[in-house]
């Protein structure tokens, strides 16, 4: 199997197909704990309590790495997990199973401008992790983070481990649309190109 699928382009990821899903998490999940460290680190910027009931959503969640991260650090979070492969969201039943009773999947694509409705919200905090960069378009990039913006609480935090690198710019780039979508500060809490994460922080709303 992996002489079939080892130079599939990215362009043609089969995110619907069980054998290329099964193909591709079985290479991916062996940089697991590489990853780990970092989300931990990234997560720790989020300014809440660990026993906080938290609401959050998990944009292009997969197979959940980065939500079994969530719910390690915020055991009583709400936590959403979006993707549009169903077959993905078997594996990540899998992996969160006992984590949580207040957990939920959503189907949904991101190309789709419907798919803010699905999700629900306002919410607290919303993750990302290697899913956002796979929009690939700049237009669609930028109106994510629009969306991903309007599904936060005033304050809301945004925290997203991608491949910023792939775009010209980099990290500065996506720095830049997250400013244009309304997020107040940015900052750069890792990379190591073409990955890196980042923080967007919503400003507060003022108290009449």
């Amino acid at each position: 199997m992996k002489d079939q699928f080892q130079d599939k382009p990215i362009d043609e990821h089969d995110w619907h197909s069980r054998e290329y899903v099964n193909y591709w998490i079985e290479s991916d999940i062996t940089r697991d704990e590489e990853r780990r460290p970092i989300l931990r680190r990234m997560l720790a910027l989020a300014p809440f309590s660990r026993e906080a009931p938290i609401t959050v959503l998990d944009v292009g969640a997969g197979y959940g790495v980065v939500s079994e991260e969530v719910l390690r650090a915020f055991p009583r979070a709400h936590l959403t997990l979006q993707d549009y492969s169903e077959l993905m969201f078997e594996h990540a039943h899998r992996r969160l199973a006992g984590l949580s009773p207040f957990t939920s999947y959503v189907l949904a694509d991101l190309r789709d401008p419907a798919w803010s409705s699905k999700v629900g919200g306002p919410f607290d905090l919303v993750v990302s992790g290697l899913a956002i960069h796979n929009l690939e378009v700049e237009a669609l990039i930028k109106k994510c983070y629009g969306v991903i913006r309007g599904l936060l609480r005033s304050g809301g935090l945004f925290l997203d481990y991608d491949l910023f690198g792939l775009t010209a710019g980099g990290v500065d780039t996506h720095s830049k649309w997250l400013h244009e979508a309304g997020f107040a500060q940015i900052q750069n809490i890792w990379e190591h190109h073409p990955a890196a994460a980042i923080a967007a922080w919503l400003p507060a709303s003022k108290k009449l």
